[in-house]
C-alpha cells in the first residue's frame, strides 16, 4: 500500500492545510512582487518553486517559503540601481552563498545574530514599507529613499485630498486594511478564509461592482515573465556594489529563514529544524528562482504559523501549496489582473506594520535598554540609508554592546593594616574598560605603598597589562615604596 494511503487522516489535513497557505501566500506573492516593483508572475514563481522544490527538501519539515515582505525594499533598490536582469543573477549568487554557507555547517551560527538585529532589521524594513505602500495606495508614484518617504507624506496628504482618484484609490487600500485587522474578531468559521484573501476579494469586488477607476494589476503570463539573466547581467557581479547586495540578500534571507524555522519549532510538536539543511534548501531554491529572474525567496513565518495552525502533520502541505499556486497562475491567470493595487498595498502597509515590534519596545526598554538602543539605531539607519548599511551597523552595535557587558570590571578600594592602599581588582580587565582603571589608579595618593590585587581579574588584555605597568613605573618614580602585585603572572610589578 503506498504511504500516503496508510494515513488517511495525516493525508486529509495536509491537503487542507495546503489549501490554507495558498489562500494566504496567494496575494502576498501577488503583493510583494508589484511592491518590489517587478511583474506580479515573478512572485507566483518564487512562491511555486518554494513549495515545490523548497517543500521537498530537508531541513525544517513545517515552515513555508516563498516571497517575503522583509525582502520588499532591498529588492526594489537593486532592480531601481542595477535592473530587472541583473536581479536575477544576484538571487542566484544568494542562493550558491547559502549552499555554500550550509555546506560548511555554518546555518547554526545565525542563531548567534543578535535578535535586537533582526527585530531592528525587520522594523526598519516595515516602517520603509508602510511609508512607500502608502503611496501606491494613493496610486502616487513613491520616492526611492526612506527619507523621501517620510518628508513627502504632507504632500501626499494633500494629494489625496485634492486628487478624487487619489482620494478613491487610498480609500480601496484604507478600506482592505480595516479588513484585516478586523478579521481577527469575525467568527471562528468565517475565520478558517485567510484575512489577506478575504480583505483583497472584497476590494475587487467594489471596485468591479462600482466602477472605480484606480489602477489594478497588469498580468502579462506565467511563461513570459520568466526573464534567465543573461551574460551581461552575470558579469555585472564583479561590481562591489552588487556584490555589497549579494551580501546583504544572504544575510537578511538566511537569518530571516533560520529564525522563522526556530520559531516555528516552538509551534509543535514533529521534527525540528536541522539549520544547515534548512540552509541549504533555501540556498537551492534561490539558486532556481535566480535561474527563472524571480524574486529572492526566504522561510516566510505568516505562512508557515497558517500551516502549522492548520493542522498540517508533514511537508506534503507546503508542496502542495506550490501545486495549487502553479494551477492558478497557469489555469486563472486573468484574475490577478482584476486586483487593484491599491488592495494590495494595504495588505503590505498592514504587514508593514507587524513588522515593527511596537508592543515589545516599551518593556525591551525597561528590561534591556541597551538592546532597545540597538534596535533602534538598526530601524533608523535602514530607514535613512539603506538595508545594507543598517545591518551592518546594527551587527557592530550588537558586537560592541556585547564586548563591553562582557567586559565588567569590579574596584575595590580599601586600607591595608600597615596604612598601604589595596586595590582589588575583579573581573575581565579589557582595553574597553581601561579609562576607569586609570582614572581610578591615577588619583590614588602618591606617598603611600600600593598592592595590587590581580587574583580575581579573568582576562587581561595586552592593552591593560602595559597600562598597569606605566601606571606601576610612574608610582614607583616618586620614592614610595614599590607596587606590590599579588598576581605576578599577570601583570610584573616594576
Amino acid at each position: 500500500m503506498l504511504p500516503v494511503l496508510q494515513d488517511p487522516v495525516g493525508l486529509r489535513r495536509d491537503v487542507l492545510a495546503s489549501l490554507v497557505v495558498f489562500l494566504v501566500a496567494l496575494p502576498l506573492c501577488v503583493g510583494v512582487a508589484v511592491a518590489s516593483g517587478v511583474p506580479a508572475e515573478l512572485g507566483l514563481i518564487t512562491g511555486i518553486v518554494g513549495g515545490l522544490v523548497v517543500g521537498a527538501m530537508p531541513g525544517s519539515s513545517l515552515q513555508v517559503s516563498g516571497p517575503a515582505a522583509g525582502l520588499t525594499v532591498l529588492v526594489f533598490e537593486a532592480v531601481q540601481e542595477f535592473g530587472l536582469g541583473v536581479l536575477g543573477a544576484i538571487v542566484l549568487a544568494t542562493g550558491l552563498a547559502q549552499i555554500a554557507l550550509g555546506a560548511v555547517r555554518f546555518g547554526r551560527w545565525f542563531r548567534a545574530i543578535s535578535v535586537a538585529v533582526v527585530q531592528g532589521m525587520l522594523a526598519g524594513i516595515g516602517l520603509v514599507l508602510i511609508f512607500g505602500q502608502l503611496y501606491t495606495m494613493a496610486g502616487i508614484k513613491q520616492p526611492r529613499s526612506g527619507v523621501d518617504k517620510i518628508v513627502g507624506i504632507p504632500g501626499l496628504i494633500a494629494d489625496i485630498a485634492t486628487d478624487r482618484t487619489a482620494l478613491t484609490a487610498f480609500a480601496v487600500g484604507a478600506g482592505t486594511m480595516v479588513v484585516l485587522v478586523l478579521w481577527k474578531k469575525a467568527p471562528a468559521k468565517a475565520r478558517v478564509l485567510p484575512g489577506p484573501l478575504v480583505a483583497v476579494a472584497l476590494a475587487t469586488a467594489v471596485t468591479a461592482l462600482g466602477g472605480l477607476d484606480i489602477a489594478n494589476v497588469e498580468v502579462n503570463g506565467l511563461i513570459d515573465a520568466i526573464q534567465p539573466p543573461a551574460l551581461n547581467d552575470l558579469s555585472a557581479l564583479g561590481g562591489i556594489s552588487v556584490l555589497g547586495t549579494v551580501l546583504a540578500f544572504t544575510l537578511i534571507a538566511s537569518a530571516e529563514s533560520l529564525f522563522s524555522a526556530a520559531a516555528v519549532d516552538r509551534m509543535h510538536d514533529g521534527p525540528r529544524t536541522h539549520y544547515d539543511k534548512e540552509l541549504m534548501a533555501q540556498g537551492v531554491g534561490n539558486t532556481i528562482c535566480g535561474i527563472l529572474g524571480a524574486l529572492p525567496m526566504t522561510a516566510v513565518i505568516v505562512r508557515s504559523s497558517a500551516n502549522v495552525q492548520a493542522g498540517a502533520k508533514t511537508k506534503r502541505s507546503r508542496i502542495l501549496h506550490g501545486a495549487w499556486l502553479l494551477l492558478f497562475a497557469v489555469l486563472l491567470p486573468a484574475a490577478i489582473g482584476i486586483i487593484p493595487l491599491a488592495a494590495l498595498a494595504g495588505v503590505l502597509v498592514h504587514a508593514g506594520c507587524k513588522l515593527v515590534p511596537f508592543k515589545e519596545l516599551a518593556p525591551l526598554w525597561r528590561e534591556h535598554r541597551g538592546e532597545a538602543i540597538v534596535l533602534g539605531i538598526t530601524a533608523v539607519a535602514i530607514v535613512t540609508t539603506s538595508m545594507f548599511e543598517g545591518v551592518v551597523l546594527g551587527l557592530f552595535l550588537a558586537v560592541a554592546k556585547s564586548a563591553w557587558d562582557t567586559s565588567a570590571l569590579h574596584l575595590d578600594i580599601r586600607e591595608s593594616a600597615n596604612g598601604g592602599i589595596v586595590v582589588a581588582v575583579a573581573g575581565h580587565a579589557t582595553f574597553l574598560r581601561l579609562p576607569r582603571l586609570l582614572e581610578t589608579l591615577e588619583a590614588l595618593p602618591q606617598d603611600r605603598p600600593i598592592e595590587l590585587d590581580l587574583s580575581q581579574v579573568r582576562h587581561l588584555d595586552h592593552a591593560c597589562r602595559a597600562a598597569l605597568e606605566t601606571w606601576a613605573a610612574r608610582h614607583n618614580e616618586q620614592g614610595t615604596e614599590a607596587v606590590r602585585v599579588r598576581h605576578p603572572e599577570a601583570v610584573t610589578a616594576a
